[in-house]
């Protein structure tokens, strides 16, 4: 996907100095590699930046199948003749965009490989079924993702590769600055935010339930967002919450006990 510069900022609320680490990367074209759990604000922060620095963002979600030619490009057959097409990633240096690889530990091992002349000082990318060598120029910069807590045990990026990058970890924020995330997201009531991010903190708490993954703070926006539409809370809250939590009977019984508790 390929989001043109924009003179409007989405949205963001700062939890820390993420805004001036990725600022310093930027300025000094180092790669960026975020990290933290699932909706806690990691695409966010990279459109936002994209906007604040008047750089088109090319954002990547990567998967199992995601391989070199599908970022770097192919040949394809148009009205008889073949024709080159660039991937993400050379467009992205053609352009001197901000390269979002959203979850890259996902991507197969020959991604890794591609990536690595951009992350160190010949920031160059060889497409080798095109017989070229682009370089980057200074407006470009590559950012990734990935959720550490969700890959362990499965898919991990190597040292060698981690160390390529400057690093900022993520985490779910403080319920005070969770609450003013809502309310900029979408300006649901304070007394309604303070009850969504008590259920969240119940939630995350209870190691017991057996949750594959905790809410994250982009659920809660989602719930809030229903809330703010209209719709009964509890009901959004089993919508916007529990659904997508779990589909176990008895745990989603739980949760819905627990929302019971603070609607």
């Amino acid at each position: 996907m390929v989001a043109p510069s924009s003179n409007v900022l989405p949205w963001y609320r700062p939890v820390g100095n993420e805004c001036a680490v990725f600022t310093h990367a930027y300025d000094q074209r180092l790669p960026l590699m975020l990290k933290g759990p699932t909706g806690c604000g990691k695409s966010r922060l990279v459109e936002h930046m994209a906007a604040k620095l008047g750089r088109p963002l090319v954002t990547v979600a990567c998967h199992d199948d995601t391989s070199a030619t599908d970022l770097v490009g192919r040949y394809l057959v148009h009205a008889g003749q073949t024709v080159w097409q660039d991937g993400p990633l050379a467009r992205a240096v053609r352009q001197g965009a901000i390269l979002y690889l959203d979850e890259v530990a996902e991507a197969r091992s020959d991604v890794i490989v591609v990536i690595h002349p951009l992350t160190d000082h010949r920031r160059t990318l060889v497409v080798e079924r095109h017989d070229e060598v682009l370089q980057a120029p200074p407006e470009f910069m590559l950012v990734v993702s990935w959720n550490p807590g969700y890959q362990r045990g499965l898919k991990e990026l190597k040292p060698s590769t981690r160390q390529r990058f400057v690093g900022l970890s993520f985490a779910y924020p403080e319920p005070a600055v969770e609450e003013e995330i809502l309310r900029g997201e979408t300006g649901v009531e304070p007394a309604t935010g303070r009850r969504l991010v008590a259920l969240a903190g119940k939630l995350r708490k209870a190691e017991g339930l057996g949750l594959a993954e905790v809410p994250s703070t982009r659920l809660l926006v989602h719930t809030a967002r229903l809330i703010g539409s209209g719709m009964e809370p509890r009901a959004a809250c089993i919508a916007g919450l529990v659904e997508p939590l779990t589909d176990d009977p008895e745990l989603g019984q739980a949760l819905r006990d627990l929302v019971a508790l603070v609607f």
